[in-house]
Protein backbone atom coordinates (compact mmCIF):
# COMPACT_ATOMS: atom_id res chain seq x y z
CA UNK A 1 0.00 0.00 0.00
CA UNK A 2 0.95 3.51 -0.37
CA UNK A 3 1.88 5.61 2.44
CA UNK A 4 0.93 8.39 0.26
CA UNK A 5 2.54 11.33 -0.38
CA UNK A 6 1.58 11.37 1.27
CA UNK A 7 2.71 8.30 0.95
CA UNK A 8 3.01 7.57 3.26
CA UNK A 9 3.08 4.39 5.51
CA UNK A 10 6.10 2.11 5.82
CA UNK A 11 6.61 -1.20 7.59
CA UNK A 12 9.21 -1.76 10.27
CA UNK A 13 9.71 -5.49 10.25
CA UNK A 14 12.90 -6.57 12.00
CA UNK A 15 15.38 -9.29 11.12
CA UNK A 16 15.81 -11.11 14.40
CA UNK A 17 16.21 -14.69 15.51
CA UNK A 18 13.60 -16.95 17.07
CA UNK A 19 9.95 -16.82 16.04
CA UNK A 20 7.05 -17.61 18.35
CA UNK A 21 4.80 -20.38 17.13
CA UNK A 22 7.02 -21.48 14.20
CA UNK A 23 9.14 -24.57 13.71
CA UNK A 24 12.34 -22.48 13.60
CA UNK A 25 15.21 -23.90 15.65
CA UNK A 26 16.45 -21.77 18.51
CA UNK A 27 20.13 -21.92 17.53
CA UNK A 28 21.66 -19.88 14.72
CA UNK A 29 24.58 -20.03 12.33
CA UNK A 30 27.57 -17.74 12.96
CA UNK A 31 26.39 -15.43 10.17
CA UNK A 32 23.08 -14.87 11.95
CA UNK A 33 21.09 -17.21 9.73
CA UNK A 34 18.89 -19.59 11.76
CA UNK A 35 20.23 -23.12 11.93
CA UNK A 36 18.79 -25.43 9.32
CA UNK A 37 18.48 -22.73 6.64
CA UNK A 38 20.60 -21.65 3.70
CA UNK A 39 20.70 -18.23 2.04
CA UNK A 40 21.76 -17.53 -1.54
CA UNK A 41 22.21 -14.09 -3.07
CA UNK A 42 20.51 -13.79 -6.47
CA UNK A 43 19.80 -11.26 -9.20
CA UNK A 44 17.08 -11.27 -11.82
CA UNK A 45 15.90 -8.99 -14.60
CA UNK A 46 12.56 -7.22 -14.78
CA UNK A 47 12.43 -5.27 -18.01
CA UNK A 48 15.53 -3.06 -18.08
CA UNK A 49 16.02 -3.28 -14.32
CA UNK A 50 18.20 -5.71 -12.38
CA UNK A 51 16.75 -6.63 -8.99
CA UNK A 52 18.75 -8.12 -6.13
CA UNK A 53 17.42 -10.65 -3.68
CA UNK A 54 18.04 -13.53 -1.31
CA UNK A 55 16.65 -17.05 -1.54
CA UNK A 56 16.17 -18.74 1.84
CA UNK A 57 15.65 -22.50 1.88
CA UNK A 58 15.78 -25.49 4.23
CA UNK A 59 19.31 -26.92 4.48
CA UNK A 60 18.15 -30.54 4.69
CA UNK A 61 18.27 -32.50 1.46
CA UNK A 62 14.99 -33.73 0.09
CA UNK A 63 12.61 -33.57 -2.83
CA UNK A 64 11.98 -30.33 -4.61
CA UNK A 65 10.04 -27.93 -2.44
CA UNK A 66 7.35 -25.31 -3.03
CA UNK A 67 8.56 -21.75 -3.54
CA UNK A 68 7.12 -18.37 -2.66
CA UNK A 69 8.00 -14.80 -3.65
CA UNK A 70 7.39 -12.13 -1.00
CA UNK A 71 6.03 -8.83 -2.37
CA UNK A 72 6.69 -5.69 -0.34
CA UNK A 73 4.33 -3.12 1.08
CA UNK A 74 4.64 0.55 0.14
CA UNK A 75 7.90 2.49 0.12
CA UNK A 76 10.63 3.49 -2.31
CA UNK A 77 13.44 0.96 -2.67
CA UNK A 78 12.44 -1.00 0.44
CA UNK A 79 15.17 -3.42 1.52
CA UNK A 80 14.58 -7.15 1.39
CA UNK A 81 15.58 -7.21 5.07
CA UNK A 82 12.18 -5.74 5.97
CA UNK A 83 10.72 -9.16 5.18
CA UNK A 84 13.59 -11.26 6.55
CA UNK A 85 11.66 -12.45 9.60
CA UNK A 86 8.73 -13.70 7.52
CA UNK A 87 11.06 -15.29 4.97
CA UNK A 88 13.00 -17.20 7.62
CA UNK A 89 9.78 -18.42 9.22
CA UNK A 90 8.38 -19.66 5.91
CA UNK A 91 11.69 -21.27 4.90
CA UNK A 92 11.85 -23.05 8.26
CA UNK A 93 8.43 -24.45 7.43
CA UNK A 94 9.63 -25.96 4.16
CA UNK A 95 9.02 -23.19 1.60
CA UNK A 96 11.90 -21.89 -0.53
CA UNK A 97 11.37 -18.16 -0.16
CA UNK A 98 12.59 -15.21 -2.24
CA UNK A 99 12.90 -11.73 -0.77
CA UNK A 100 14.22 -8.91 -2.95
CA UNK A 101 14.97 -5.21 -2.77
CA UNK A 102 12.02 -3.24 -4.06
CA UNK A 103 12.61 -1.06 -7.07
CA UNK A 104 13.40 2.63 -6.61
CA UNK A 105 13.19 3.41 -10.33
CA UNK A 106 9.77 4.54 -11.58
CA UNK A 107 8.36 4.51 -8.06
CA UNK A 108 7.62 7.51 -5.85
CA UNK A 109 4.72 8.92 -3.81
CA UNK A 110 3.47 10.74 -6.91
CA UNK A 111 4.27 8.09 -9.52
CA UNK A 112 4.02 4.33 -9.36
CA UNK A 113 2.59 1.57 -11.48
CA UNK A 114 1.21 -1.53 -9.79
CA UNK A 115 1.44 -3.34 -13.12
CA UNK A 116 5.20 -2.70 -13.15
CA UNK A 117 5.48 -4.01 -9.58
CA UNK A 118 3.52 -7.09 -10.65
CA UNK A 119 6.05 -7.59 -13.45
CA UNK A 120 8.83 -7.51 -10.84
CA UNK A 121 7.06 -10.17 -8.77
CA UNK A 122 6.56 -12.40 -11.82
CA UNK A 123 10.21 -11.97 -12.80
CA UNK A 124 11.22 -13.12 -9.34
CA UNK A 125 8.82 -16.05 -9.60
CA UNK A 126 10.29 -17.06 -12.97
CA UNK A 127 13.80 -17.01 -11.49
CA UNK A 128 12.74 -19.02 -8.43
CA UNK A 129 11.16 -21.70 -10.65
CA UNK A 130 14.55 -22.35 -12.27
CA UNK A 131 16.30 -23.26 -9.03
CA UNK A 132 17.17 -26.89 -8.47
CA UNK A 133 15.63 -27.07 -4.99
CA UNK A 134 12.28 -25.70 -6.16
CA UNK A 135 9.33 -27.54 -7.69
CA UNK A 136 8.55 -25.22 -10.65
CA UNK A 137 4.90 -26.25 -10.67
CA UNK A 138 4.37 -25.11 -7.08
CA UNK A 139 5.63 -21.54 -6.77
CA UNK A 140 3.29 -18.84 -5.49
CA UNK A 141 3.14 -15.25 -4.30
CA UNK A 142 2.79 -13.63 -0.89
CA UNK A 143 1.82 -9.95 -0.84
CA UNK A 144 1.73 -7.60 2.15
CA UNK A 145 -0.21 -4.31 2.34
CA UNK A 146 0.50 -2.59 -1.00
CA UNK A 147 1.63 -6.02 -2.11
CA UNK A 148 -1.98 -7.04 -1.51
CA UNK A 149 -2.87 -4.94 -4.56
CA UNK A 150 0.18 -6.07 -6.55
CA UNK A 151 0.32 -9.84 -5.92
CA UNK A 152 -3.29 -10.52 -7.05
CA UNK A 153 -2.54 -8.57 -10.24
CA UNK A 154 0.44 -10.81 -10.92
CA UNK A 155 -1.58 -13.94 -10.10
CA UNK A 156 -4.40 -12.88 -12.41
CA UNK A 157 -1.87 -12.32 -15.18
CA UNK A 158 0.04 -15.62 -15.05
CA UNK A 159 -0.95 -19.26 -14.67
CA UNK A 160 2.60 -19.94 -13.49
CA UNK A 161 1.50 -18.63 -10.09
CA UNK A 162 0.38 -21.73 -8.19
CA UNK A 163 -1.19 -20.01 -5.18
CA UNK A 164 -1.72 -16.59 -3.62
CA UNK A 165 -1.23 -15.44 -0.03
CA UNK A 166 -2.08 -11.86 0.99
CA UNK A 167 -1.62 -10.18 4.37
CA UNK A 168 -3.26 -6.91 5.39
CA UNK A 169 -4.81 -6.65 1.93
CA UNK A 170 -7.29 -3.97 0.97
CA UNK A 171 -10.73 -4.30 -0.52
CA UNK A 172 -10.82 -0.54 -1.21
CA UNK A 173 -8.73 1.85 -3.35
CA UNK A 174 -5.51 3.36 -1.92
CA UNK A 175 -6.94 6.86 -1.40
CA UNK A 176 -9.83 5.46 0.60
CA UNK A 177 -7.50 3.28 2.65
CA UNK A 178 -5.19 6.20 3.40
CA UNK A 179 -8.06 8.45 4.51
CA UNK A 180 -9.25 5.69 6.85
CA UNK A 181 -5.75 5.20 8.28
CA UNK A 182 -5.35 8.94 8.88
CA UNK A 183 -8.66 8.98 10.71
CA UNK A 184 -7.59 6.01 12.84
CA UNK A 185 -4.38 7.76 13.85
CA UNK A 186 -6.25 10.92 14.80
CA UNK A 187 -8.89 9.05 16.78
CA UNK A 188 -6.17 7.15 18.62
CA UNK A 189 -4.59 10.48 19.57
CA UNK A 190 -7.95 11.69 20.91
CA UNK A 191 -8.54 14.17 18.09
CA UNK A 192 -12.12 14.99 17.13
CA UNK A 193 -14.00 17.90 15.62
CA UNK A 194 -13.22 19.74 12.40
CA UNK A 195 -9.63 18.55 11.93
CA UNK A 196 -10.68 14.91 12.22
CA UNK A 197 -13.65 15.47 9.91
CA UNK A 198 -11.81 17.44 7.23
CA UNK A 199 -8.28 16.22 6.84
CA UNK A 200 -8.73 12.46 6.31
CA UNK A 201 -11.17 12.99 3.44
CA UNK A 202 -10.85 16.53 2.09
CA UNK A 203 -7.07 16.47 2.29
CA UNK A 204 -6.78 13.13 0.49
CA UNK A 205 -9.33 14.27 -2.13
CA UNK A 206 -7.22 17.34 -2.85
CA UNK A 207 -3.95 15.41 -3.01
CA UNK A 208 -5.48 12.79 -5.30
CA UNK A 209 -7.15 15.46 -7.44
CA UNK A 210 -3.78 17.17 -7.88
CA UNK A 211 -2.25 13.87 -9.11
CA UNK A 212 0.07 13.80 -6.10
CA UNK A 213 -1.23 10.41 -4.91
CA UNK A 214 -0.13 7.65 -7.25
CA UNK A 215 -2.69 4.93 -8.03
CA UNK A 216 -5.15 6.72 -5.73
CA UNK A 217 -8.25 5.19 -7.30
CA UNK A 218 -6.96 1.71 -8.15
CA UNK A 219 -9.91 -0.67 -7.75
CA UNK A 220 -8.81 -4.09 -6.44
CA UNK A 221 -12.12 -5.80 -7.25
CA UNK A 222 -11.75 -6.32 -11.04
CA UNK A 223 -8.28 -7.75 -10.46
CA UNK A 224 -9.45 -10.10 -7.72
CA UNK A 225 -12.28 -11.28 -9.97
CA UNK A 226 -9.67 -12.72 -12.36
CA UNK A 227 -7.76 -14.69 -9.72
CA UNK A 228 -8.28 -18.43 -10.18
CA UNK A 229 -5.57 -19.79 -7.87
CA UNK A 230 -6.20 -20.96 -4.29
CA UNK A 231 -6.17 -17.91 -2.01
CA UNK A 232 -5.14 -17.51 1.62
CA UNK A 233 -5.94 -14.01 2.92
CA UNK A 234 -4.99 -12.98 6.46
CA UNK A 235 -5.79 -9.89 8.50
CA UNK A 236 -4.90 -8.67 11.94
CA UNK A 237 -7.82 -7.69 14.12
CA UNK A 238 -5.81 -4.66 15.28
CA UNK A 239 -4.90 -3.48 11.80
CA UNK A 240 -4.81 0.34 11.93
CA UNK A 241 -3.54 0.89 8.39
CA UNK A 242 -6.07 -0.96 6.25
CA UNK A 243 -9.76 -1.44 7.09
CA UNK A 244 -9.76 -5.17 7.95
CA UNK A 245 -13.51 -5.67 8.10
CA UNK A 246 -14.00 -4.28 4.62
CA UNK A 247 -11.00 -6.21 3.32
CA UNK A 248 -12.35 -9.58 4.45
CA UNK A 249 -15.87 -8.73 3.29
CA UNK A 250 -14.78 -7.71 -0.20
CA UNK A 251 -12.55 -10.77 -0.61
CA UNK A 252 -15.38 -13.04 0.51
CA UNK A 253 -17.93 -11.44 -1.80
CA UNK A 254 -15.66 -11.46 -4.85
CA UNK A 255 -14.23 -14.96 -4.45
CA UNK A 256 -17.68 -16.42 -3.74
CA UNK A 257 -19.19 -14.62 -6.71
CA UNK A 258 -16.51 -15.79 -9.12
CA UNK A 259 -16.75 -19.39 -7.91
CA UNK A 260 -13.21 -19.81 -6.62
CA UNK A 261 -13.47 -23.18 -4.82
CA UNK A 262 -10.41 -22.82 -2.62
CA UNK A 263 -10.05 -19.75 -0.47
CA UNK A 264 -9.38 -19.31 3.21
CA UNK A 265 -9.96 -15.94 4.91
CA UNK A 266 -8.42 -15.84 8.37
CA UNK A 267 -8.17 -13.27 11.16
CA UNK A 268 -5.69 -13.06 14.04
CA UNK A 269 -7.68 -10.91 16.49
CA UNK A 270 -4.62 -9.48 18.24
CA UNK A 271 -2.43 -9.13 15.17
CA UNK A 272 -1.47 -5.77 13.70
CA UNK A 273 -1.37 -4.77 10.03
CA UNK A 274 1.49 -7.20 9.30
CA UNK A 275 0.06 -9.87 11.66
CA UNK A 276 2.86 -9.11 14.08
CA UNK A 277 2.46 -8.81 17.79
CA UNK A 278 1.96 -5.19 18.85
CA UNK A 279 1.31 -2.79 21.68
CA UNK A 280 -0.64 0.46 21.92
CA UNK A 281 -3.76 -1.18 20.46
CA UNK A 282 -2.04 -2.12 17.21
CA UNK A 283 -0.25 1.18 16.59
CA UNK A 284 3.20 0.01 17.73
CA UNK A 285 4.56 -3.06 15.96
CA UNK A 286 6.78 -5.57 17.71
CA UNK A 287 9.31 -7.79 15.97
CA UNK A 288 7.61 -11.12 16.63
CA UNK A 289 4.98 -12.63 14.37
CA UNK A 290 1.66 -13.64 15.88
CA UNK A 291 1.79 -17.22 17.22
CA UNK A 292 0.40 -19.59 14.61
CA UNK A 293 0.68 -17.18 11.67
CA UNK A 294 3.72 -18.77 10.00
CA UNK A 295 2.36 -22.26 10.73
CA UNK A 296 -0.91 -21.32 9.03
CA UNK A 297 0.89 -20.16 5.88
CA UNK A 298 3.28 -23.10 5.63
CA UNK A 299 0.65 -25.77 6.35
CA UNK A 300 -1.80 -24.20 3.90
CA UNK A 301 0.84 -24.09 1.16
CA UNK A 302 1.77 -27.72 1.91
CA UNK A 303 -1.86 -28.77 1.47
CA UNK A 304 -2.22 -26.80 -1.77
CA UNK A 305 0.89 -28.27 -3.41
CA UNK A 306 -0.14 -31.77 -2.28
CA UNK A 307 -3.34 -31.37 -4.34
CA UNK A 308 -5.55 -31.22 -1.28
CA UNK A 309 -6.30 -27.48 -1.01
CA UNK A 310 -8.53 -26.72 1.96
CA UNK A 311 -12.16 -26.06 1.29
CA UNK A 312 -13.58 -22.60 1.72
CA UNK A 313 -13.23 -21.15 5.19
CA UNK A 314 -14.14 -17.65 6.32
CA UNK A 315 -13.50 -16.29 9.82
CA UNK A 316 -15.95 -13.82 11.37
CA UNK A 317 -15.50 -10.28 10.08
CA UNK A 318 -13.05 -8.43 12.36
CA UNK A 319 -14.30 -5.42 14.25
CA UNK A 320 -13.96 -2.14 12.39
CA UNK A 321 -15.33 0.83 14.28
CA UNK A 322 -15.98 3.02 11.26
CA UNK A 323 -16.16 2.44 7.51
CA UNK A 324 -13.58 3.86 5.16
CA UNK A 325 -14.76 7.18 3.68
CA UNK A 326 -15.77 7.33 0.04
CA UNK A 327 -13.37 9.62 -1.85
CA UNK A 328 -15.62 11.64 -4.14
CA UNK A 329 -14.13 13.55 -7.10
CA UNK A 330 -13.49 17.23 -6.50
CA UNK A 331 -16.12 19.73 -7.62
CA UNK A 332 -14.87 22.56 -9.83
CA UNK A 333 -14.76 24.97 -6.91
CA UNK A 334 -12.62 22.50 -4.94
CA UNK A 335 -10.10 22.02 -7.73
CA UNK A 336 -6.38 22.16 -6.95
CA UNK A 337 -6.04 25.19 -9.20
CA UNK A 338 -8.60 27.22 -7.28
CA UNK A 339 -7.24 26.02 -3.94
CA UNK A 340 -3.76 27.15 -4.95
CA UNK A 341 -5.10 30.46 -6.25
CA UNK A 342 -6.91 31.11 -2.96
CA UNK A 343 -3.81 30.29 -0.92
CA UNK A 344 -1.57 32.50 -3.06
CA UNK A 345 -4.04 35.40 -3.12
CA UNK A 346 -4.54 35.36 0.65
CA UNK A 347 -0.84 34.99 1.35
CA UNK A 348 0.17 37.79 -1.03
CA UNK A 349 -2.59 40.09 0.21
CA UNK A 350 -1.58 39.59 3.84
CA UNK A 351 2.12 39.90 3.00
CA UNK A 352 1.80 42.99 0.79
CA UNK A 353 0.49 45.23 3.56
CA UNK A 354 3.59 45.05 5.81
CA UNK A 355 5.94 44.95 2.82
CA UNK A 356 4.61 48.27 1.54
CA UNK A 357 5.01 49.74 5.03
CA UNK A 358 8.57 48.43 5.14
CA UNK A 359 9.27 50.02 1.78
CA UNK A 360 8.03 53.36 3.05
CA UNK A 361 10.24 53.15 6.10
CA UNK A 362 13.24 52.37 3.94
CA UNK A 363 12.44 55.52 1.97
CA UNK A 364 12.14 57.36 5.30
CA UNK A 365 8.44 57.83 4.80
CA UNK A 366 6.71 57.52 8.18
CA UNK A 367 3.14 58.05 7.07
CA UNK A 368 0.54 55.94 8.86
CA UNK A 369 -3.21 55.52 8.80
CA UNK A 370 -4.75 56.75 12.01
CA UNK A 371 -7.34 54.37 13.42
CA UNK A 372 -6.29 51.44 11.18
CA UNK A 373 -4.07 49.52 13.56
CA UNK A 374 -6.46 46.54 13.05
CA UNK A 375 -5.18 46.36 9.46
CA UNK A 376 -1.70 45.60 10.72
CA UNK A 377 -3.13 42.91 12.98
CA UNK A 378 -5.14 41.51 10.07
CA UNK A 379 -2.03 41.23 7.90
CA UNK A 380 0.05 39.57 10.60
CA UNK A 381 -2.64 37.19 11.81
CA UNK A 382 -3.66 36.28 8.27
CA UNK A 383 -0.12 35.45 7.24
CA UNK A 384 0.38 33.37 10.40
CA UNK A 385 -2.89 31.49 9.76
CA UNK A 386 -1.95 30.65 6.17
CA UNK A 387 1.54 29.44 7.05
CA UNK A 388 0.21 27.50 10.05
CA UNK A 389 -2.42 25.77 7.94
CA UNK A 390 0.12 24.75 5.31
CA UNK A 391 2.38 23.28 7.98
CA UNK A 392 -0.49 21.32 9.55
CA UNK A 393 -1.62 20.08 6.13
CA UNK A 394 1.82 18.77 5.17
CA UNK A 395 2.53 17.30 8.61
CA UNK A 396 -0.86 15.60 8.81
CA UNK A 397 -0.54 13.98 5.40
CA UNK A 398 2.98 12.85 6.24
CA UNK A 399 1.75 11.16 9.42
CA UNK A 400 3.77 13.47 11.69
CA UNK A 401 2.61 14.40 15.17
CA UNK A 402 0.57 17.58 15.40
CA UNK A 403 1.43 18.10 19.03
CA UNK A 404 -0.46 17.38 22.24
CA UNK A 405 -4.26 17.19 22.16
CA UNK A 406 -6.20 19.96 23.86
CA UNK A 407 -10.02 19.83 24.06
CA UNK A 408 -10.17 17.17 21.34
CA UNK A 409 -7.90 19.09 18.98
CA UNK A 410 -4.23 18.82 18.17
CA UNK A 411 -2.54 21.88 19.63
CA UNK A 412 -1.20 23.01 16.25
CA UNK A 413 -4.68 22.78 14.69
CA UNK A 414 -6.21 24.62 17.63
CA UNK A 415 -3.67 27.44 17.21
CA UNK A 416 -4.53 27.76 13.50
CA UNK A 417 -8.25 27.79 14.35
CA UNK A 418 -7.72 30.59 16.88
CA UNK A 419 -5.70 32.51 14.32
CA UNK A 420 -8.52 32.11 11.78
CA UNK A 421 -11.10 33.47 14.23
CA UNK A 422 -8.76 36.36 15.02
CA UNK A 423 -8.40 37.09 11.29
CA UNK A 424 -12.17 37.43 10.96
CA UNK A 425 -12.32 39.75 13.97
CA UNK A 426 -9.43 41.85 12.66
CA UNK A 427 -11.07 42.07 9.24
CA UNK A 428 -14.29 43.41 10.78
CA UNK A 429 -12.33 45.95 12.83
CA UNK A 430 -10.38 47.00 9.74
CA UNK A 431 -13.57 47.63 7.76
CA UNK A 432 -15.01 49.72 10.59
CA UNK A 433 -11.79 51.71 10.90
CA UNK A 434 -11.59 52.31 7.15
CA UNK A 435 -15.16 53.58 7.00
CA UNK A 436 -14.43 56.03 9.81
CA UNK A 437 -11.16 57.22 8.26
CA UNK A 438 -12.26 57.10 4.63
CA UNK A 439 -12.29 60.87 4.19
CA UNK A 440 -8.63 61.21 5.16
CA UNK A 441 -7.33 58.02 3.53
CA UNK A 442 -5.00 58.69 0.55
CA UNK A 443 -5.67 56.83 -2.69
CA UNK A 444 -2.58 54.62 -2.46
CA UNK A 445 -3.59 53.53 1.04
CA UNK A 446 -7.09 52.75 -0.18
CA UNK A 447 -5.54 50.43 -2.76
CA UNK A 448 -3.41 48.76 -0.10
CA UNK A 449 -6.40 48.30 2.22
CA UNK A 450 -8.56 47.09 -0.64
CA UNK A 451 -6.04 44.35 -1.46
CA UNK A 452 -5.78 43.39 2.22
CA UNK A 453 -9.56 43.12 2.62
CA UNK A 454 -9.86 41.20 -0.65
CA UNK A 455 -7.51 38.63 0.86
CA UNK A 456 -9.66 38.54 4.00
CA UNK A 457 -12.80 38.12 1.89
CA UNK A 458 -11.30 35.10 0.10
CA UNK A 459 -9.94 33.75 3.38
CA UNK A 460 -13.41 33.52 4.97
CA UNK A 461 -14.99 30.83 2.71
CA UNK A 462 -11.66 29.08 2.26
CA UNK A 463 -11.17 28.77 6.04
CA UNK A 464 -14.76 27.59 6.48
CA UNK A 465 -14.23 24.92 3.80
CA UNK A 466 -11.23 23.52 5.65
CA UNK A 467 -13.00 23.59 9.01
CA UNK A 468 -10.89 26.36 10.53
CA UNK A 469 -14.03 28.21 11.59
CA UNK A 470 -15.94 25.10 12.68
CA UNK A 471 -16.00 23.52 16.16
Amino acid sequence: MRRSLVGLLGCSLAAASALIGTPMPASAEPNGLPAGLTAAEVTFRSGDLTLHGTVLAPRAAGPRRPGMVLVHGSGVGVSREKLRREAEAFAAGGIVTLIYDKRAADYSPVHRDYSLLADDALAGLAMLRTRSEVDPANVGLWGFSEGGWVAPMAAARSSAVAFLVVVGANGVPPARQEAWAMGERQRHQGISGSSQDRFPTTGIRLVAGADLFAQAHHDPVPVLERVRQPVLAIWGGKDRQTPPGEGLTVYHQVLARTGNPHYMLRVFPNGDHAVHQSTDDGFRRLDDLMPGYADLVTSWVADVVADRPPERHVDPVPRQDRPSPVIHPLAWWESPGLQLAAILLCTLAFLAYPMVALGRRLRRGRGSLAGLAPARWLAGLGLAAMLGFLWVFVASNAGASLGPVVAGRALSWLVVQLLAVAVVAAAVATVIGWVRARAVTPGRDRLRLGLLLTGALVFLPWAAYWGLLLP
